[in-house]
């Protein structure tokens, strides 16, 4: 029993037989767009932290009809806050589009136009491992710009999105590569 609402393999509302040479919906050079799926460490550790949320609004109910309404509303900032957080987890990556290439970072994103960027390239270095201090060598897509600053790097193999994955992370270097160099010289 074929199930297409489950893939991504052909657009929405297309039929099984029709040809596979249609755009899929989100397949605009202008709208902003992540080349690569993210991660499982980074899908689980906001699952975790939605399930913690959950909790903490539970908690927050029952706090309020107990009677102590200001450490439910308390509770329910809380809850809140942890909603924003998993929501802004799952957002952090690198995205692109016809304008340039966009480091979305937990607090800050940064956006380099592509007529700014020299080079992109994959390269051997000393990489974070899920983010946190402890370094580890690997390799990174690393953003040279026109006027010789580099960025942090774009992704790493060691990162939460393709830990464990780094087939994915060559794929999507490649891609990110591939932008650079159709966008880069216009």
């Amino acid at each position: 029993m074929p199930l297409p609402f489950l893939t991504a393999d052909r657009a929405f509302g297309a039929a099984a037989d029709h040809s596979d040479d249609v755009a899929l919906p989100f397949d605009d050079h202008d709208q902003w767009r992540r080349p690569y799926r993210p991660g499982p460490w980074r899908v689980g550790t906001a699952a975790l932290l939605l399930l913690l949320a959950s909790f903490i609004l539970l908690a927050a109910v029952i706090i309020a009809v107990a009677g102590a309404v200001p450490g439910g509303i308390a509770c329910l900032g809380l809850g809140l806050a942890v909603i924003a957080g998993a929501l802004r987890l799952l957002r952090v990556g690198t995205w692109v589009s016809r304008h340039g290439v966009r480091r979305v970072g937990f607090l800050r994103t940064h956006t380099v136009p592509w007529r700014r960027t020299a080079a992109v390239r994959t390269v051997q270095q000393p990489v974070r491992w899920l983010g946190l201090p402890r370094t580890v060598q690997g390799e990174a897509l690393v953003l040279l710009q026109q006027n010789g600053e580099q960025l942090a790097p774009l992704l790493t193999d060691h990162n939460a999105d393709f830990l464990a994955r780094h087939e994915a992370f060559d794929r999507a270097a490649d891609t990110i590569e591939a932008w650079n160099a159709e966008y880069a010289r216009r």
